[in-house]
Protein backbone atom coordinates (compact mmCIF):
# COMPACT_ATOMS: atom_id res chain seq x y z
CA UNK A 1 0.00 0.00 0.00
CA UNK A 2 3.04 1.91 0.90
CA UNK A 3 3.98 1.80 -2.29
CA UNK A 4 0.74 2.76 -4.22
CA UNK A 5 0.42 5.99 -2.66
CA UNK A 6 3.22 7.28 -3.62
CA UNK A 7 3.24 10.17 -5.37
CA UNK A 8 4.05 10.10 -8.87
CA UNK A 9 7.63 11.69 -8.84
CA UNK A 10 8.68 9.31 -5.82
CA UNK A 11 7.52 6.44 -7.81
CA UNK A 12 10.52 4.08 -8.95
CA UNK A 13 10.69 1.82 -12.03
CA UNK A 14 13.92 -0.49 -11.87
CA UNK A 15 15.06 0.92 -8.81
CA UNK A 16 15.33 4.45 -10.32
CA UNK A 17 12.95 7.42 -10.76
CA UNK A 18 10.09 6.86 -13.51
CA UNK A 19 11.35 10.34 -14.62
CA UNK A 20 14.45 9.20 -15.64
CA UNK A 21 12.70 6.88 -18.29
CA UNK A 22 11.08 9.56 -19.57
CA UNK A 23 13.76 11.78 -19.10
CA UNK A 24 15.64 9.08 -21.41
CA UNK A 25 13.02 8.64 -24.31
CA UNK A 26 12.87 12.29 -24.79
CA UNK A 27 16.44 12.91 -25.06
CA UNK A 28 16.43 9.52 -27.60
CA UNK A 29 13.82 10.72 -29.39
CA UNK A 30 15.85 14.24 -29.50
CA UNK A 31 19.24 13.25 -30.59
CA UNK A 32 17.29 10.52 -33.15
CA UNK A 33 15.97 14.23 -34.65
CA UNK A 34 19.39 16.05 -34.33
CA UNK A 35 21.57 13.11 -35.55
CA UNK A 36 19.24 12.15 -38.33
CA UNK A 37 19.24 15.61 -39.42
CA UNK A 38 22.87 16.01 -39.00
CA UNK A 39 23.37 12.84 -41.32
CA UNK A 40 22.01 14.13 -44.40
CA UNK A 41 22.90 18.00 -44.29
CA UNK A 42 25.74 18.19 -45.98
CA UNK A 43 24.73 15.17 -48.78
CA UNK A 44 21.63 17.31 -49.03
CA UNK A 45 23.53 20.49 -49.73
CA UNK A 46 25.80 18.73 -51.98
CA UNK A 47 23.07 16.77 -54.14
CA UNK A 48 22.89 17.59 -57.51
CA UNK A 49 18.99 19.79 -58.54
CA UNK A 50 17.99 16.98 -60.69
CA UNK A 51 17.79 13.57 -60.49
CA UNK A 52 15.80 11.16 -58.62
CA UNK A 53 16.60 12.62 -55.62
CA UNK A 54 17.36 16.34 -55.70
CA UNK A 55 19.37 19.06 -53.77
CA UNK A 56 20.51 22.14 -53.47
CA UNK A 57 23.83 21.30 -55.72
CA UNK A 58 26.26 23.72 -53.44
CA UNK A 59 29.47 23.17 -54.16
CA UNK A 60 31.30 21.09 -51.06
CA UNK A 61 33.06 24.14 -49.58
CA UNK A 62 29.62 26.17 -49.29
CA UNK A 63 28.11 22.82 -47.74
CA UNK A 64 31.06 22.56 -45.03
CA UNK A 65 30.81 26.36 -44.43
CA UNK A 66 27.27 26.56 -43.91
CA UNK A 67 27.91 22.91 -41.32
CA UNK A 68 30.63 24.48 -39.68
CA UNK A 69 28.52 27.92 -38.71
CA UNK A 70 25.48 25.60 -38.10
CA UNK A 71 26.95 23.10 -35.43
CA UNK A 72 28.82 25.97 -33.62
CA UNK A 73 25.52 27.56 -33.18
CA UNK A 74 24.21 24.75 -31.45
CA UNK A 75 26.76 24.60 -28.97
CA UNK A 76 26.93 28.98 -28.46
CA UNK A 77 23.07 28.48 -27.61
CA UNK A 78 23.41 26.52 -24.66
CA UNK A 79 25.04 29.63 -23.02
CA UNK A 80 21.52 31.75 -23.48
CA UNK A 81 19.46 28.57 -23.12
CA UNK A 82 20.92 27.44 -19.52
CA UNK A 83 21.00 31.18 -18.54
CA UNK A 84 17.12 31.17 -19.56
CA UNK A 85 16.91 28.19 -17.68
CA UNK A 86 18.63 29.05 -14.17
CA UNK A 87 17.49 32.58 -13.71
CA UNK A 88 14.09 32.83 -15.22
CA UNK A 89 11.93 29.89 -16.11
CA UNK A 90 13.07 26.98 -14.88
CA UNK A 91 14.96 23.57 -16.96
CA UNK A 92 11.57 21.78 -17.22
CA UNK A 93 9.95 24.54 -19.13
CA UNK A 94 13.22 25.24 -21.37
CA UNK A 95 13.15 21.82 -22.05
CA UNK A 96 9.03 21.96 -23.11
CA UNK A 97 9.77 24.94 -25.12
CA UNK A 98 13.00 23.61 -26.89
CA UNK A 99 11.23 20.89 -27.93
CA UNK A 100 8.73 22.74 -29.40
CA UNK A 101 11.03 24.86 -31.41
CA UNK A 102 12.18 21.68 -32.18
CA UNK A 103 9.17 20.34 -33.82
CA UNK A 104 8.44 23.38 -35.68
CA UNK A 105 12.09 23.40 -37.19
CA UNK A 106 12.38 19.81 -38.14
CA UNK A 107 8.87 20.21 -39.60
CA UNK A 108 9.53 23.08 -41.54
CA UNK A 109 12.40 21.45 -42.90
CA UNK A 110 10.52 18.88 -44.44
CA UNK A 111 9.03 21.68 -46.63
CA UNK A 112 10.75 21.90 -50.28
CA UNK A 113 11.14 25.66 -50.04
CA UNK A 114 14.43 27.72 -49.38
CA UNK A 115 12.67 30.03 -46.38
CA UNK A 116 11.50 26.95 -44.96
CA UNK A 117 15.18 25.52 -45.03
CA UNK A 118 16.86 28.20 -43.05
CA UNK A 119 14.10 28.82 -41.09
CA UNK A 120 13.83 25.23 -39.94
CA UNK A 121 18.01 25.70 -39.01
CA UNK A 122 17.36 29.11 -37.20
CA UNK A 123 14.86 27.26 -35.24
CA UNK A 124 16.58 24.06 -34.71
CA UNK A 125 19.47 26.05 -33.18
CA UNK A 126 16.91 27.48 -30.40
CA UNK A 127 15.53 24.59 -29.77
CA UNK A 128 18.66 22.62 -29.01
CA UNK A 129 19.73 25.80 -26.99
CA UNK A 130 16.70 25.51 -25.33
CA UNK A 131 16.70 22.14 -24.67
CA UNK A 132 20.42 20.38 -23.96
CA UNK A 133 22.23 22.13 -21.40
CA UNK A 134 19.07 21.92 -19.25
CA UNK A 135 17.99 18.06 -19.70
CA UNK A 136 21.07 16.43 -17.85
CA UNK A 137 20.02 19.11 -15.03
CA UNK A 138 16.66 17.44 -14.85
CA UNK A 139 18.18 14.17 -14.70
CA UNK A 140 20.74 14.82 -11.81
CA UNK A 141 17.55 16.89 -10.01
CA UNK A 142 16.19 13.38 -9.69
CA UNK A 143 18.39 12.04 -6.90
CA UNK A 144 19.03 13.67 -3.76
CA UNK A 145 22.96 14.62 -3.16
CA UNK A 146 25.04 11.87 -2.07
CA UNK A 147 22.85 9.08 -3.79
CA UNK A 148 24.67 6.02 -5.27
CA UNK A 149 22.44 5.60 -7.83
CA UNK A 150 23.14 9.00 -9.77
CA UNK A 151 26.10 7.59 -11.71
CA UNK A 152 24.36 4.50 -12.67
CA UNK A 153 21.12 6.97 -13.96
CA UNK A 154 23.21 9.00 -15.95
CA UNK A 155 24.79 5.98 -17.35
CA UNK A 156 21.13 4.74 -18.31
CA UNK A 157 20.40 8.74 -19.74
CA UNK A 158 23.18 7.97 -21.96
CA UNK A 159 22.68 4.96 -23.64
CA UNK A 160 19.17 6.85 -24.30
CA UNK A 161 21.50 9.24 -25.97
CA UNK A 162 23.34 6.89 -28.36
CA UNK A 163 20.46 4.91 -29.19
CA UNK A 164 18.57 7.38 -30.81
CA UNK A 165 21.76 8.54 -32.73
CA UNK A 166 22.37 5.19 -33.78
CA UNK A 167 18.19 4.53 -35.20
CA UNK A 168 18.89 7.72 -36.72
CA UNK A 169 21.79 6.77 -38.78
CA UNK A 170 19.93 3.78 -40.24
CA UNK A 171 16.47 5.43 -40.22
CA UNK A 172 16.67 8.44 -41.81
CA UNK A 173 19.83 7.48 -44.26
CA UNK A 174 17.26 4.90 -45.55
CA UNK A 175 14.20 7.30 -45.83
CA UNK A 176 16.01 10.12 -47.32
CA UNK A 177 17.69 7.35 -49.63
CA UNK A 178 14.22 5.94 -50.93
CA UNK A 179 11.70 8.74 -50.46
CA UNK A 180 14.19 11.55 -50.67
CA UNK A 181 15.96 14.15 -48.23
CA UNK A 182 12.58 16.47 -47.61
CA UNK A 183 10.91 12.63 -46.69
CA UNK A 184 14.43 12.19 -44.16
CA UNK A 185 13.92 15.58 -42.65
CA UNK A 186 9.92 14.65 -41.78
CA UNK A 187 11.12 11.58 -40.16
CA UNK A 188 13.46 13.57 -37.72
CA UNK A 189 10.27 15.55 -37.37
CA UNK A 190 8.09 12.61 -36.24
CA UNK A 191 11.34 11.57 -33.84
CA UNK A 192 11.13 14.97 -32.00
CA UNK A 193 7.13 14.84 -32.05
CA UNK A 194 7.33 11.48 -30.28
CA UNK A 195 10.16 12.96 -28.10
CA UNK A 196 7.68 15.95 -26.93
CA UNK A 197 4.46 13.46 -26.37
CA UNK A 198 6.62 11.21 -23.87
CA UNK A 199 7.89 14.53 -22.17
CA UNK A 200 4.12 16.48 -22.07
CA UNK A 201 3.25 13.24 -20.80
CA UNK A 202 5.50 12.23 -18.35
CA UNK A 203 5.69 15.60 -16.51
CA UNK A 204 3.57 14.40 -13.04
CA UNK A 205 7.05 12.42 -12.86
CA UNK A 206 8.87 15.31 -13.02
CA UNK A 207 7.18 17.79 -10.48
CA UNK A 208 9.88 18.03 -7.84
CA UNK A 209 12.53 19.06 -10.54
CA UNK A 210 13.50 22.19 -12.65
CA UNK A 211 11.17 24.44 -11.36
CA UNK A 212 10.95 28.27 -12.23
CA UNK A 213 13.63 29.52 -9.62
CA UNK A 214 12.02 31.53 -6.79
CA UNK A 215 14.10 35.11 -6.10
CA UNK A 216 16.17 33.85 -3.51
CA UNK A 217 17.29 30.98 -5.29
CA UNK A 218 19.22 33.26 -7.76
CA UNK A 219 21.06 34.10 -5.30
CA UNK A 220 24.47 32.19 -5.65
CA UNK A 221 28.02 32.69 -5.52
CA UNK A 222 28.58 32.67 -9.10
CA UNK A 223 29.65 35.84 -11.31
CA UNK A 224 27.23 36.80 -13.57
CA UNK A 225 28.35 37.43 -17.11
CA UNK A 226 26.85 40.73 -16.81
CA UNK A 227 29.06 41.00 -14.62
CA UNK A 228 32.11 40.41 -16.24
CA UNK A 229 30.70 42.39 -19.21
CA UNK A 230 31.13 45.57 -17.03
CA UNK A 231 33.95 44.83 -15.61
CA UNK A 232 35.56 44.09 -18.65
CA UNK A 233 34.76 47.74 -20.32
CA UNK A 234 35.54 49.03 -17.39
CA UNK A 235 39.38 48.15 -16.63
CA UNK A 236 41.99 49.14 -19.08
CA UNK A 237 43.82 45.62 -19.85
CA UNK A 238 41.20 43.80 -20.89
CA UNK A 239 39.43 46.83 -22.53
CA UNK A 240 42.54 47.83 -25.10
CA UNK A 241 42.60 44.25 -25.58
CA UNK A 242 39.06 43.61 -26.74
CA UNK A 243 39.02 46.62 -28.42
CA UNK A 244 42.72 46.21 -30.55
CA UNK A 245 41.81 42.23 -30.85
CA UNK A 246 38.11 43.56 -32.53
CA UNK A 247 39.66 46.17 -34.88
CA UNK A 248 42.29 44.12 -36.26
CA UNK A 249 40.09 40.34 -36.52
CA UNK A 250 37.70 42.55 -38.45
CA UNK A 251 40.11 44.73 -40.83
CA UNK A 252 41.33 41.28 -41.53
CA UNK A 253 38.32 39.74 -42.25
CA UNK A 254 37.28 42.34 -44.29
CA UNK A 255 40.62 42.81 -46.54
CA UNK A 256 41.00 39.27 -46.96
CA UNK A 257 37.45 36.82 -47.01
CA UNK A 258 35.23 37.99 -49.81
CA UNK A 259 32.04 35.22 -48.76
CA UNK A 260 30.71 35.71 -45.67
CA UNK A 261 32.33 38.97 -44.62
CA UNK A 262 29.68 40.31 -42.43
CA UNK A 263 29.17 36.84 -40.35
CA UNK A 264 33.22 36.18 -39.90
CA UNK A 265 32.92 40.19 -38.57
CA UNK A 266 30.50 39.17 -36.24
CA UNK A 267 32.52 36.27 -35.31
CA UNK A 268 35.82 37.51 -35.05
CA UNK A 269 33.71 40.07 -32.60
CA UNK A 270 32.76 37.61 -30.50
CA UNK A 271 36.03 35.79 -30.14
CA UNK A 272 37.09 39.72 -28.72
CA UNK A 273 35.11 39.71 -26.09
CA UNK A 274 35.71 35.85 -24.67
CA UNK A 275 39.32 36.75 -24.90
CA UNK A 276 38.33 39.79 -23.02
CA UNK A 277 36.34 37.86 -20.81
CA UNK A 278 39.35 35.93 -19.94
CA UNK A 279 42.00 38.41 -19.23
CA UNK A 280 39.03 39.92 -17.18
CA UNK A 281 38.80 36.70 -14.96
CA UNK A 282 42.58 36.10 -14.40
CA UNK A 283 42.88 39.59 -13.35
CA UNK A 284 40.31 39.29 -10.71
CA UNK A 285 41.70 36.44 -9.48
CA UNK A 286 43.52 36.46 -6.17
CA UNK A 287 45.38 33.77 -5.32
CA UNK A 288 48.82 31.86 -7.21
CA UNK A 289 46.42 28.29 -6.93
CA UNK A 290 43.36 29.86 -8.55
CA UNK A 291 45.50 31.95 -11.38
CA UNK A 292 47.39 28.42 -11.88
CA UNK A 293 44.97 26.31 -12.20
CA UNK A 294 43.06 29.07 -14.75
CA UNK A 295 45.69 28.99 -16.85
CA UNK A 296 45.65 25.00 -17.15
CA UNK A 297 41.99 25.22 -17.27
CA UNK A 298 42.63 27.58 -20.66
CA UNK A 299 45.26 24.87 -22.13
CA UNK A 300 42.11 22.68 -21.67
CA UNK A 301 39.88 24.68 -23.81
CA UNK A 302 41.99 24.40 -26.20
CA UNK A 303 42.20 21.03 -26.28
CA UNK A 304 38.39 21.12 -26.37
CA UNK A 305 38.62 22.72 -29.96
CA UNK A 306 41.62 21.02 -31.50
CA UNK A 307 39.40 17.62 -30.34
CA UNK A 308 35.94 18.40 -32.22
CA UNK A 309 38.00 20.55 -34.60
CA UNK A 310 38.77 17.14 -36.03
CA UNK A 311 36.02 14.88 -34.50
CA UNK A 312 33.18 16.62 -36.47
CA UNK A 313 34.73 15.79 -40.12
CA UNK A 314 32.26 12.33 -39.18
CA UNK A 315 28.90 14.98 -40.12
CA UNK A 316 30.79 16.44 -43.50
CA UNK A 317 33.73 16.10 -44.90
CA UNK A 318 33.72 12.25 -44.13
CA UNK A 319 30.07 11.86 -44.35
CA UNK A 320 30.44 13.68 -48.59
CA UNK A 321 33.69 10.66 -48.60
CA UNK A 322 31.36 8.33 -47.70
CA UNK A 323 28.90 9.75 -50.40
CA UNK A 324 31.30 10.29 -53.48
CA UNK A 325 34.79 7.91 -52.97
CA UNK A 326 33.62 5.23 -51.21
CA UNK A 327 32.08 1.74 -52.58
CA UNK A 328 29.18 0.90 -50.63
CA UNK A 329 27.92 -2.13 -52.15
CA UNK A 330 27.85 -4.81 -49.62
CA UNK A 331 25.96 -8.05 -50.05
CA UNK A 332 24.78 -6.58 -53.46
CA UNK A 333 22.82 -3.50 -51.68
CA UNK A 334 24.44 0.34 -51.49
CA UNK A 335 24.61 1.18 -48.39
CA UNK A 336 23.52 5.13 -47.90
CA UNK A 337 26.35 7.23 -47.38
CA UNK A 338 24.38 8.64 -43.93
CA UNK A 339 24.33 5.30 -42.63
CA UNK A 340 28.13 5.30 -41.69
CA UNK A 341 27.28 7.39 -38.79
CA UNK A 342 25.79 4.41 -37.36
CA UNK A 343 29.47 3.65 -36.62
CA UNK A 344 30.35 5.98 -33.82
CA UNK A 345 27.24 5.60 -31.49
CA UNK A 346 27.28 1.81 -31.72
CA UNK A 347 30.76 1.92 -30.85
CA UNK A 348 30.43 3.90 -27.89
CA UNK A 349 27.52 1.74 -26.81
CA UNK A 350 30.29 -1.22 -26.93
CA UNK A 351 32.95 -0.09 -25.72
CA UNK A 352 32.34 2.54 -23.39
CA UNK A 353 32.51 0.47 -20.24
CA UNK A 354 35.40 -1.56 -21.60
CA UNK A 355 37.11 1.78 -22.22
CA UNK A 356 35.98 2.99 -18.83
CA UNK A 357 37.46 -0.11 -17.08
CA UNK A 358 40.39 0.02 -19.02
CA UNK A 359 41.79 3.06 -17.92
CA UNK A 360 40.33 2.81 -13.85
CA UNK A 361 43.15 -1.07 -14.31
CA UNK A 362 45.19 1.51 -15.51
CA UNK A 363 45.29 3.61 -12.72
CA UNK A 364 45.33 0.71 -10.11
CA UNK A 365 48.45 -0.46 -11.45
CA UNK A 366 49.96 3.40 -10.54
CA UNK A 367 50.63 4.40 -14.09
CA UNK A 368 49.75 8.37 -15.31
CA UNK A 369 45.74 8.26 -15.18
CA UNK A 370 44.71 12.39 -15.02
CA UNK A 371 42.59 13.91 -17.01
CA UNK A 372 45.26 15.80 -18.67
CA UNK A 373 46.75 12.50 -20.01
CA UNK A 374 43.33 11.01 -21.18
CA UNK A 375 42.73 14.06 -23.15
CA UNK A 376 45.65 13.72 -24.69
CA UNK A 377 45.86 10.60 -25.84
CA UNK A 378 42.31 10.79 -27.10
CA UNK A 379 43.32 13.42 -29.24
CA UNK A 380 46.26 11.05 -30.47
CA UNK A 381 43.99 8.13 -30.68
CA UNK A 382 41.01 9.90 -32.87
CA UNK A 383 43.77 11.60 -34.87
CA UNK A 384 45.28 8.15 -35.88
CA UNK A 385 41.66 7.17 -36.96
CA UNK A 386 42.68 9.75 -40.26
CA UNK A 387 45.53 6.95 -41.05
CA UNK A 388 42.59 5.09 -42.73
CA UNK A 389 41.41 7.88 -44.04
CA UNK A 390 44.47 8.53 -45.96
CA UNK A 391 44.57 5.00 -47.12
CA UNK A 392 41.29 5.07 -48.40
CA UNK A 393 42.46 8.19 -50.36
CA UNK A 394 45.41 6.68 -51.76
CA UNK A 395 42.80 3.74 -52.55
CA UNK A 396 40.74 5.85 -54.46
CA UNK A 397 43.64 7.92 -56.36
CA UNK A 398 44.52 4.25 -57.39
CA UNK A 399 41.25 2.69 -58.15
CA UNK A 400 39.03 5.09 -58.48
CA UNK A 401 36.75 3.66 -55.05
CA UNK A 402 37.88 3.01 -51.53
CA UNK A 403 36.69 0.63 -49.14
CA UNK A 404 33.72 0.84 -47.06
CA UNK A 405 35.63 -0.96 -44.21
CA UNK A 406 38.46 1.79 -43.42
CA UNK A 407 35.65 4.18 -42.68
CA UNK A 408 34.64 1.59 -40.08
CA UNK A 409 38.24 1.68 -38.74
CA UNK A 410 38.17 5.63 -38.61
CA UNK A 411 35.30 6.10 -36.89
CA UNK A 412 36.79 3.15 -34.14
CA UNK A 413 39.46 4.93 -33.39
CA UNK A 414 37.68 8.29 -33.33
CA UNK A 415 35.08 6.64 -30.78
CA UNK A 416 38.31 5.25 -28.57
CA UNK A 417 39.71 8.86 -28.57
CA UNK A 418 36.27 10.40 -27.87
CA UNK A 419 35.96 7.76 -24.57
CA UNK A 420 38.88 8.95 -23.49
CA UNK A 421 39.31 12.77 -24.34
CA UNK A 422 35.19 13.37 -23.75
CA UNK A 423 33.79 11.69 -20.58
CA UNK A 424 36.88 13.29 -18.76
CA UNK A 425 37.26 17.10 -19.94
CA UNK A 426 33.89 18.48 -18.53
CA UNK A 427 34.79 17.21 -15.10
CA UNK A 428 38.42 18.59 -15.26
CA UNK A 429 36.79 21.95 -16.06
CA UNK A 430 34.55 21.77 -13.18
CA UNK A 431 37.31 20.85 -10.88
CA UNK A 432 39.61 23.44 -11.76
CA UNK A 433 36.88 26.39 -12.56
CA UNK A 434 37.20 29.06 -9.52
CA UNK A 435 34.03 28.49 -7.54
CA UNK A 436 32.37 32.03 -8.50
CA UNK A 437 33.18 31.57 -11.77
CA UNK A 438 31.68 28.40 -12.43
CA UNK A 439 28.58 28.69 -14.30
CA UNK A 440 30.50 30.99 -16.26
CA UNK A 441 33.33 28.25 -16.78
CA UNK A 442 30.64 26.35 -18.51
CA UNK A 443 29.47 28.83 -20.86
CA UNK A 444 33.21 29.15 -22.27
CA UNK A 445 33.48 25.54 -22.20
CA UNK A 446 30.58 25.13 -24.62
CA UNK A 447 31.82 27.92 -26.50
CA UNK A 448 35.10 26.39 -27.26
CA UNK A 449 33.16 23.02 -28.42
CA UNK A 450 31.09 25.39 -30.69
CA UNK A 451 34.63 26.87 -31.66
CA UNK A 452 36.04 23.59 -32.66
CA UNK A 453 32.72 22.53 -34.74
CA UNK A 454 33.55 25.69 -36.72
CA UNK A 455 37.01 24.92 -37.44
CA UNK A 456 35.71 21.77 -38.26
CA UNK A 457 33.82 23.30 -41.31
CA UNK A 458 36.98 25.23 -42.37
CA UNK A 459 38.98 22.06 -42.34
CA UNK A 460 36.65 20.39 -44.51
CA UNK A 461 36.01 23.20 -46.79
CA UNK A 462 40.18 23.97 -47.63
CA UNK A 463 39.41 19.86 -49.07
CA UNK A 464 38.09 21.41 -52.39
CA UNK A 465 41.67 22.70 -53.20
CA UNK A 466 44.20 20.72 -50.75
CA UNK A 467 42.79 17.59 -51.62
CA UNK A 468 41.39 14.60 -49.30
CA UNK A 469 44.82 13.09 -49.22
CA UNK A 470 46.48 16.18 -47.78
CA UNK A 471 43.25 17.23 -45.34
CA UNK A 472 43.46 13.87 -43.80
CA UNK A 473 46.82 13.52 -43.33
CA UNK A 474 47.47 16.99 -42.13
CA UNK A 475 45.29 16.36 -39.09
CA UNK A 476 46.66 13.36 -38.36
CA UNK A 477 50.11 14.66 -38.28
CA UNK A 478 48.72 17.88 -36.28
CA UNK A 479 46.85 15.67 -33.91
CA UNK A 480 49.41 12.98 -32.88
CA UNK A 481 51.89 16.08 -32.19
CA UNK A 482 49.56 18.15 -30.52
CA UNK A 483 48.72 15.34 -27.94
CA UNK A 484 52.57 14.18 -27.63
CA UNK A 485 53.32 17.92 -26.76
CA UNK A 486 50.62 18.02 -24.24
CA UNK A 487 52.26 15.10 -22.66
CA UNK A 488 55.87 16.81 -23.01
CA UNK A 489 54.45 19.26 -20.22
CA UNK A 490 52.14 17.20 -18.09
CA UNK A 491 54.66 17.36 -15.38
CA UNK A 492 54.59 21.25 -14.78
CA UNK A 493 50.35 21.25 -15.92
CA UNK A 494 49.83 19.01 -13.34
CA UNK A 495 51.80 20.97 -10.48
CA UNK A 496 50.10 24.32 -12.01
CA UNK A 497 46.63 22.24 -11.17
CA UNK A 498 47.97 21.92 -7.74
CA UNK A 499 46.67 18.85 -6.87
CA UNK A 500 42.96 19.82 -7.93
CA UNK A 501 42.18 16.07 -8.77
CA UNK A 502 42.70 14.36 -5.38
CA UNK A 503 40.54 16.65 -3.81
CA UNK A 504 37.76 14.93 -3.10
CA UNK A 505 35.37 17.67 -2.74
CA UNK A 506 36.04 18.93 -6.03
CA UNK A 507 35.03 15.66 -7.23
CA UNK A 508 31.43 15.29 -9.58
CA UNK A 509 29.22 12.95 -11.17
CA UNK A 510 30.39 14.45 -14.32
CA UNK A 511 32.91 11.98 -15.75
CA UNK A 512 29.82 9.29 -16.11
CA UNK A 513 28.14 11.96 -17.94
CA UNK A 514 30.18 12.27 -20.98
CA UNK A 515 29.30 9.37 -23.15
CA UNK A 516 27.53 10.75 -25.77
CA UNK A 517 28.42 11.15 -29.82
CA UNK A 518 29.78 14.39 -29.98
CA UNK A 519 28.76 16.55 -27.48
CA UNK A 520 28.64 16.68 -23.60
Amino acid sequence: MAIINKAPHERELFGHPIGLYILFLTEMWERFSYYGMRGILVLYLTAKTVGDNPGLGWLDAEALSLYGWYTMLVYVASIPGGIIADKIIGQKRSVMIGGFLLVAGHGILSIEEMWAFYTGLILIVSGVGMLKPNISTLVGGLYKPGDERRDKGFSIFYIGINTGAALASLLVAWIADLYGWHAGFGLAAIGMVLGQVVYLAGQKFLVNVGNKPVKAERKDDNVSIAAIFSQQFSKKTPLITTLVLAILSSWAAWTFIEDQRLSYIVFFLFLSVVVGFMITIYGDLTSKVEKDRYLVLLLSFIIVIVFWGAFEQAGGLMNLYAQNRTDRFLLGYEIPAAAFQFFNPFYIILFAVPIANLWMWWKHRGKEASSLFKMANGVIIMGLGFVFMVFASMQYESVGKSALYWLALAYLFHTIGELCASPVALSFITKLAPVRYGALMMGVYFAATGLGNKVAGLIGESASEAGELTIFAGITIFCVVFGILVILILKPLKRLTHKAEDLREHQTDEEAEGFELADD
